[in-house]
């Protein structure tokens, strides 16, 4: 017998994923818990493993395939690939001399069968369609209520749920019944309201202008790839976060001396006891959580017309990894001390490059720093993660001229860039807050004292 793989559930609001590659071959051996197939969501990739032991008998899929949750891979025969033949030929031979043992008084009658296959076959939905109008859609509709939108729909039409023949599942009115049963209806009060209606509806969006014509030259040096699903859920997340916030970014610099001393002073005592370096991350985290507790709307995010103040902090760490950015959160950072947060860090680095993040890990954060600064940025603007109200972005250190105490000196710098949502942060908040942090990573004596 077969053992079907199917797609496993894949973490909160992720309904589908795209099949990355396949492991195995059909016909190949597996064992019970050997990875298969890899499927790339949203937000991580998947590794499904082998339901049980037997041979890949069937690939239903392929890789670049989209398949939805719980949706069927492939399947597992029993045996090992090398006997599977034998076992279908004698099981294909058995039922041969099968009927020459069996008496007729073993053989089940067939008018003892009937009623009992007529008892289970009418369903609740049958039953009410019986006494409908042929369709079902008489009184299923009386059982089944109009959709909230329809009902709403049916109030400024003046329509009758009756007079609407609902397409919905047991025949339940939707919001389209009503409209197109409005559009044909004659003219008067009903008519006009439902022109209203059709005016209100939203306008499809215009195709996406076509990609202008190109030279036979460039085009043999060109090269397609499909976009992964990260990659394209990257792409419209940051491109909602542009359309729907009312984005701005404030600037500052802070003066790196303090924090550089401190590492060099106990880099070697901290990675002794801790088994890690003494990394920036930690110390802008502490600075980070201690603003957000003086400045909550940072931590804040819009739901409608309601502002959700969250007591809680958890700060995802943006992570480049080879197939795209991902933003691991660490919970509860405020309850944290700095060892523990590089170390953490540190994990989430090395996992999210093998990509073996779960996706648990990466939802629920209210702020996100993203460290430019390793690749070399000297300045940008983040982009939101939303629903957050703030990112915070880090640059590279580099020596540059300043004025201390009238002198002009030489001090490690880095530039700071807050971008925020100014439906919810006003610039007064933004611009104190990104100070705080300054003023805690310039004089890191003020994370512990929590000043």
């Amino acid at each position: 017998m077969a053992t079907e793989i199917r797609v496993p559930t894949l973490g909160e609001s992720v309904t589908e994923a795209t099949v990355g590659q396949w492991f195995k071959q059909a016909g190949d051996a597996v064992t019970a818990d050997e990875p298969l197939v890899e499927l790339e969501t949203d937000k991580v990739t998947v590794e499904v493993p082998a339901p049980a032991s037997g041979v890949l008998s069937e690939i239903v899929v392929k890789a670049g395939d989209t398949v939805a949750v719980g949706s069927v891979l492939g399947a597992i025969a029993d045996g090992d690939g090398k006997v599977k033949p034998a076992p279908v030929k004698a099981a294909a031979a058995a039922p041969q001399p099968g009927p020459a043992p069996v008496k007729p008084s073993e053989l089940p009658k067939p008018a003892k069968m009937q009623p009992a296959a007529l008892e289970r076959e009418p369903s609740p939905r049958e039953e009410v369609s019986d006494s409908g109008n042929g369709n079902g859609a008489g009184t299923v509709t009386a059982e089944m209520p109009p959709s909230p939108a329809a009902r709403k729909y049916l109030a400024e039409t003046g329509l009758s749920p009756a007079s609407v023949v609902g397409s919905g599942r047991r025949g339940q009115v939707l919001k389209q019944d009503v409209l197109a049963q409005a559009g044909a209806a004659p003219s008067g009060a009903v008519a006009t309201a439902a022109a209203s209606l059709l005016a209100r509806e939203p306008k499809p969006k215009a195709p996406p202008a076509p990609r202008p014509p190109i030279t036979p030259q460039d085009e043999t040096r060109e090269e397609r790839v499909r976009m992964t699903r990260l990659r394209q859920t990257i792409a419209k997340r940051l491109k909602e976060a542009q359309d729907t916030a009312a984005m701005l970014t404030t600037f500052n610099d802070v003066d790196m001396s303090a924090v550089m001393q401190l590492r060099r002073e106990y880099r070697e005592a901290f990675e002794k006891k801790h088994g890690v370096k003494l990394g920036l991350m930690g110390l802008f985290v502490k600075a980070c959580v201690q603003a957000l507790k003086d400045i909550p709307a940072v931590n804040a995010e819009i739901d409608g017309t309601d502002i959700i103040y969250k007591n809680y902090y958890h700060i995802g760490v943006a992570v480049g990894t080879e197939r795209g950015l991902v933003v691991p959160v660490l919970r509860d950072a405020d309850r944290m001390s700095v060892a523990e947060i590089d170390m953490a860090i540190a994990d989430f680095g090395k996992r999210a490059r093998e990509g073996k993040l779960g996706l648990e890990e990466m939802q629920g954060g209210t702020f996100t720093i993203s460290n430019g600064g390793v690749y070399g940025s000297l300045l940008s603007t983040p982009i939101l993660n939303a629903p957050q109200s703030g990112i915070l972005g880090m640059h590279r250190i580099e020596e540059r001229a300043v004025v201390r105490d009238g002198q002009i000196v030489a001090r490690p710098m880095m530039y700071l860039a807050l971008s925020y949502d100014h439906r919810l942060v006003d610039g007064k908040e933004a611009v104190t807050f990104l100070v705080q942090v300054k003023e805690a990573i310039e004089d890191p004596k003020r994370l512990v004292l929590d000043l």
